[in-house]
């Protein structure tokens, strides 16, 4: 089962520095851009390992479990991805952000 981090205090850039140390295979994913309504701002976020934990936020939901899922690529072939969400998208509902918002969501490997 993939969970969060139960450390929610702790910065998410220092859990993935600390799970590449700990030999994991790590993904970054960041906010780089939001329209209208957002639930996190640019610049948060959401680091994922190979084996699908995670720890942070891009924007809750079913758009981090988009995210999450994307992430499983980027971390095996190591190619980045831009990915964006938002009502004009047909997934808008599926990933929840039917309430107007659009957020772009820039996805890589590190390490």
């Amino acid at each position: 089962m993939t969970t969060n981090s139960v450390e929610t205090d702790i910065d998410p850039l220092m859990v993935a520095e600390r799970w590449m140390l700990e030999g994991r295979d790590v993904a970054l994913a960041t906010v780089v851009a939001t329209w209208g309504s957002a639930p996190r701002p640019v610049g948060s976020h959401l680091v994922i390992d190979a084996d699908g934990n995670f720890h942070g936020s891009v924007s809750g939901g079913c758009v981090e479990g988009e995210v999450i899922s994307e992430a499983a690529g980027v971390i095996e072939d190591g190619e980045p991805k831009m990915l964006e969400f938002g009502v004009a998208d047909e997934t808008a509902w599926r990933v929840g952000l039917s309430c107007g918002g659009k957020i772009e969501v820039y996805l890589e490997r590190v390490g």
